[in-house]
């Protein structure tokens, strides 16, 4: 099986039921292996066997279910239009044309004279605009890179947003003319031609500014799956259309209720979908904060070409108050940058030669030097967005229990209607009753009305009180709202389903180095055998650990390097597992390990076993040293803790979240780190494969565990466990290993994220709690006519603004540790 993932955007639908007959039907397609089709998005994702299904039969399965899909591929070309100077001629415009068309890589080259500007389409792997620049440089103009028009559109939510207000405006004026109309000749005086004149003015209503729902619903219906707009197409289309028989019968008309059902539909649906550009504003902030252009050393100068020009390799210039355009690692200057974009660390970090920067992270003081490690997709900032947007297209496995009732909520609020329009024709004198009761405190109830007016009304009024858009928003407004908070903070979490096993965590495992300490290990005691020089013993030392990658190996090298100790040659090196590593200098047979390596090759360390136990419980790994059958010494080295490390695991304790340490340390060393920062169990000793085993041992014990480590050599234990969690700084991010990852390398972002989770569930819990509520009520009172269409109108878009607004509320939650940092 050959499995394959497609994402690509969805037109048409406008509810969650659209969502479910799209899902339906592909499922149903063989080669099939998982669907997700996101309303709040509009975009669906899904694995397939390449083997038994192609894109373009994806694609055909989502239009024969009554939709457009399209695959957003990634652009092989660019296109900018840009401002051209020096131009005074017709003859001046085809130079430049003539010019640019004749480069290889360029697609296409107009030149307009009168606007001074040109459009150019080109292929950025084999051309830059910097290139093209100096072409146009070379028949006598300037190219202005700055001005990117084509680039500075707006984005897909504005338009919308624009168009659903249009549209809304327009039905507003004409409906309000209508209700004013109304009033004068119900309670004022009758005005001639009042009939014909709701006619015109809610034609353009029901058949214009309304047009799109009833195509929508015509598609639906077409393709046997009925949708929200089906149900404001039956309260709306045939009030006005039985009110036409008005021309030759003398009954009751409905126009007003007609156009003023289908205005309160998109004054719902104009305030819905700016209240989700506004959930989804996480993407935008992010694709806001990088930087425009760059500046970059060309031929020993300085040139500012546009970001999106820049190459892998290319020098950036980066001074004080400018953004640092894309990820880099700094060859020359030293600076403290503001990161607070990427780890939500307000205070700034200091970098310098060699340290890797971000891009959009801002320069604070000096002057900076960057080369170019990372362009395009592969940035920090465009993984973050990946993350994130992979994040709010994903399902809780919650919302799939309300996807299966939403499935079945629209067929059968169709057959409540008509079950309620034969009962009150047949059981007439029971319904009147009801209304003659309601009418003594509902001023819209009228019970003078004939029965089959009556009936009419209110099989209408169950028909567009019926919601299940709420139901369809709750999920995944409240996604796009958390998922940008996290963000914003410097978590990145992957998917919907570990939000919802995040909140029901009860132990997490911690590895040891990086996470809990700080990884960068620093040599703290030197104990020799009498007669051993401290510079014979380093050099030994530090000689055979430079084989090693082993970060306690580094620091021993780094010692021996500040005492200026020129190191030797190591032959025949190997690193022992478990135990330590061995290799010849100078001819000899070197050993640097545990008592365990000593004990094999016949070294006698007992007479120094109270130094050991001495070091060990400092929460220092203790090495021993020999050179032959003889030992020369104890190197202790210790890896710094993490200043919030106690702090942030005493809060996951009063959380109720018990805590565990896995690492290869002795016992003693483990449990004095452990001891220190307040962990529950300390399982030591344990080599790098056997840490899956002990992650299953935690699950069997606690049910439901998360792993904290590193992301890269922790990545077996990571995805064993119900949530992994990487930890770590800047661009060392492994994404794929883990379901959260915390840029910031420290522990208070596990107690953050474990606050946003259950923020996020309990918004989704409440979202869910007031879309049930509100149907579970709204709909026998309606049933009951006790409620009028045009009032079930505005209170069904209330309904799904209700659930979007709730889940911006996430906004305002608090979810930093309860204790401030030193």
């Amino acid at each position: 099986m050959s499995k394959k993932k497609l994402v690509f955007k969805i037109e048409g639908m406008t509810c969650s039921s659209c969502a479910n007959n799209i899902e339906k039907k592909l499922k149903s397609l063989d080669g099939i292996l998982t669907t997700n089709i996101n309303i709040a998005t509009e975009k669906g994702q899904v694995e397939y066997d390449s083997s038994k299904i192609d894109e373009k039969a994806i694609l055909k399965g989502v239009e024969d279910a009554g939709y457009k899909g399209n695959i957003e591929e990634e652009k092989k070309q660019e296109k900018v239009t840009l401002k051209v100077h020096g131009m005074t001629c017709t003859a001046c415009s085809s130079r430049v044309e003539k010019a640019l068309n004749n480069m290889d890589g360029i697609i296409s080259a107009n030149v307009n004279f009168p606007a001074e500007k040109v459009t150019i389409e080109y292929d950025s792997s084999q051309l830059r605009l910097l290139d093209i620049k100096k072409k146009v440089s070379q028949v006598g103009y300037e190219l202005d890179l700055e001005e990117e028009t084509q680039d500075d559109g707006i984005d897909e939510d504005e338009l919308k947003i624009r168009k659903t207000a249009r549209t809304m405006k327009i039905s507003i004026g004409l409906s309000t003319a209508i209700m004013a109309l109304m009033m004068v000749h119900m309670f004022i005086t009758p005005i001639p031609g009042y009939f014909i004149m709701t006619i015109v003015l809610g034609f353009p209503i029901i058949f214009g500014t309304g047009l799109h729902v009833h195509k929508a619903s015509f598609k639906a219906l077409k393709n046997g799956s009925p949708n929200m707009d089906v149900l404001v197409t039956l309260g709306s289309l045939p009030p006005y259309l039985i009110g036409l028989l008005g021309f030759w019968f003398p009954i009751q008309t409905f126009i007003e209720m007609a156009t003023t059902i289908m205005t309160f539909h998109l004054i719902g649906k104009y305030l819905e979908v700016r209240a989700k550009g506004r959930a989804s504003q996480a993407i935008k902030k992010l694709l806001q904060m990088g930087a425009k252009t760059a500046k970059i050393i060309v031929d020993g100068e300085e040139v500012e070409i546009p970001v999106k020009d820049l190459q892998v390799g290319d020098i950036m210039v980066v001074r004080p108050g400018e953004k640092i355009p894309t990820d880099g690692v700094v060859v020359d200057g030293s600076s403290l940058v503001d990161e607070s974009m990427a780890t939500g660390e307000s205070m700034p970090v200091k970098r310098e030669k060699d340290h890797e920067v971000i891009g959009a992270t801002l320069n604070k003081q000096g002057l900076l030097k960057v080369k170019v490690t990372k362009i395009g997709k592969d940035t920090f900032l465009s993984q973050v967005i990946k993350m994130v947007e992979e994040c709010q297209g994903s399902k809780v496995p919650i919302q799939e229990f309300a996807d299966r009732i939403t499935g079945y909520f629209i067929p059968a609020i169709i057959i409540i209607t008509v079950g309620t329009f034969i009962s009150f024709n047949i059981f007439s004198d029971f319904h009147l009753s009801i209304i003659e009761w309601g009418s003594t405190f509902l001023p819209w109830v009228n019970p003078d009305l004939t029965p089959l007016t009556l009936s009419f009304i209110t099989a209408t009024a169950v028909l567009v009180i019926s919601c299940p858009c709420a139901l369809g928003l709750g999920t995944p407004t409240a996604l796009m709202v958390g998922s940008g908070i996290g963000a914003e903070k410097g978590i990145l979490i992957r998917n919907g389903e570990a939000i919802q096993t995040f909140k029901d965590v009860k132990a997490i495992a911690f590895d040891k180095t990086g996470t809990i300490t700080k990884g960068k290990p620093e040599v703290t005691d030197l104990v020799m055998v009498e007669g051993i020089k401290d510079t014979d013993f380093l050099y030994y030392a530090g000689t055979i650990e430079k084989g090693s990658e082993h970060p306690l190996a580094h620091a021993i090298v780094e010692k021996a390097k500040e005492e200026k100790i020129k190191l030797g040659e190591v032959t025949e090196f190997s690193a022992l597992v478990g135990m330590g590593v061995e290799g010849m200098i100078d001819g000899e047979r070197v050993l640097v390990g545990n008592r365990k390596l000593m004990s094999e090759n016949n070294v006698a360390y007992e007479s120094y076993e109270e130094e050991l136990v001495r070091l060990e419980e400092e929460a220092k790994t203790a090495m021993l040293l020999a050179k032959g059958t003889k030992l020369l010494g104890i190197v202790a080295v210790a890896d710094p803790i993490k200043e919030d490390s106690a702090q942030a695991i005493a809060e996951l304790e009063s959380m109720g979240i018990k805590t565990a340490m896995i690492t290869g340390d002795n016992k003693r060393t483990a449990a004095a780190i452990g001891k220190k920062v307040g962990i529950s169990h300390v399982i030591a000793e344990v080599l790098p494969d056997g840490k899956v085993e002990e992650v299953v041992r935690l699950q069997k014990q606690y049910t439901t565990v998360a792993m904290v480590g590193d992301g890269i050599n922790d990545a077996p234990a990571l995805k064993q466990s119900n949530v992994g969690i990487a930890i770590g700084t800047g661009t060392d991010i492994a994404i794929e290993a883990a379901d959260v990852t915390l840029v910031r390398g420290e522990l208070t972002g596990i107690v953050s994220a474990i606050k946003l989770s259950r923020a996020i569930f309990r918004k989704i819990k409440e979202n869910y709690f007031w879309a049930w509520f509100y149907n579970a009520v709204a709909i026998p009172v309606a049933m009951f006519g006790l409620l009028h269409p045009m009032i079930g109108a505005a209170a069904m878009a209330i309904s799904s603004l209700n659930v979007v607004y709730n889940s911006l509320r996430l906004r305002k939650v608090n979810i930093e540790p309860n204790y401030k940092k030193a």
